[in-house]
């Protein structure tokens, strides 16, 4: 039985997002105590665990599996790891969030969530953007019909600075290291994807095309509703972190604009000015990284469903590969012909 006070998480990785994840547990999250984090680079889990006053810092994360104290992990290990750290958490019988995505491989992905629901832990996925405050009153407001019937959604997604060559050969892609969240927010704010029409080029870095990626996308998309929807991606947009989205219907629409860097309008006879959008993405998301973990805490305390499970994260794996196949081919390509396995059509 889970403490209904203390909640003991042992977190595995101690790169960017790691450093994120464990910060806010051991200093954001009542009730929660960081007991062990791991990494395969010593220096970087002692750094941060002497960093936040964590006691055990760890190269191996099995350490952390057969700890009986520990209640949940955080994995925050690189994406070719995460279908291992799962399954291998499941076993040990721990509580699960982990970061995105679970695998490029749809039959890897089943697989881990057959052991899951094997293991009868919970597992919840870092979609982080569903809990970014102005995308889910969206959501709210889409879902409790204040724009009526949806017609058409619009995302931007473009980052301020392109990866270098080496994250990019690394990364799964554009569909898959990025555009992967516009999928999530696609379906979380229309619900389910039919279809998918890509287009793509090299525009922002040549080196990216050698590494065989593109930078820049436009995907569009028709849901099983009839809402259509468009999508488009830059790896650099030279004024900032550019995050909209609009959701238009027959009785309105809804937008949230980019969080950014002041609230301040200087006004004069030659122009209206503002501030530029702020320039990463752990400033524009930060809060939402910290709602999304107390959310799971809250599930691991609570034996409450997570917010966003395995499944949940399956499809936009789906979405990633058909719109890879879409831009490979040049035609618009349905869901059905990637989808396969179980859990397809599971819902939440």
């Amino acid at each position: 039985m889970v403490s209904p006070q203390i909640i003991n998480v042992g977190v595995i990785g101690a790169g960017r997002i790691g450093k994120i994840h464990a910060e806010d547990l051991a200093n954001r999250i009542p009730g929660v105590k960081v007991v062990t984090i791991s990494d395969p680079d010593l220096i970087a889990a002692q750094e941060l665990a002497a960093r936040l006053q964590v006691g055990w810092a760890i190269g191996d994360y099995h350490e952390i599996l057969k700890d009986r104290t520990i209640d949940a992990v955080a994995i925050c290990s690189p994406t070719a790891l995460h279908a291992q750290h799962i399954v291998e958490a499941a076993q040990a019988g721990n509580q699960i969030f982990c970061e995105k995505p679970i695998a490029y491989d749809l039959k890897q992905i089943d697989v881990v969530l057959a052991e899951v629901e094997k293991a009868g832990v919970k597992l919840q996925i870092g979609f982080n953007r569903r809990f970014d405050a102005s995308f889910k009153h969206a959501h709210d407001m889409i879902w409790a019909g204040k724009i009526g019937a949806p017609h058409i959604l619009r995302i931007t997604s473009r980052d301020p600075h392109p990866p270098t060559p080496e994250f990019a050969k690394l990364s799964g892609g554009i569909f898959f290291d990025m555009t992967i969240h516009d999928f999530d927010m696609a379906q979380f704010l229309f619900g389910e994807i039919e279809e998918v029409y890509t287009v793509g080029n090299v525009l922002v870095d040549p080196r990216i095309g050698d590494a065989g990626d593109i930078d820049t996308a436009i995907i569009t998309l028709k849901f099983k509703n009839g809402a259509l929807g468009t999508i488009d991606n830059s790896r650099q947009a030279v004024y900032g972190y550019d995050q909209r989205i609009e959701a238009f219907g027959s009785a309105g629409m809804v937008q949230a604009q980019n969080n950014l860097e002041d609230s301040l309008i200087y006004s004069n006879a030659d122009q209206v000015a503002l501030a530029k959008p702020v320039l990463f993405f752990l400033e524009r998301y930060r809060e939402s990284f910290i709602t999304e973990m107390a959310q799971f805490i809250a599930c691991v305390r609570s034996g409450e469903q997570p917010p966003v499970n395995g499944y949940d994260a399956r499809k936009p794996v789906v979405i990633g590969l058909a719109a890879q196949r879409s831009y490979l081919e040049g035609r618009p390509v349905k869901l059905t012909e990637i989808e396969g396995g179980i859990g397809k059509d599971r819902a939440k």
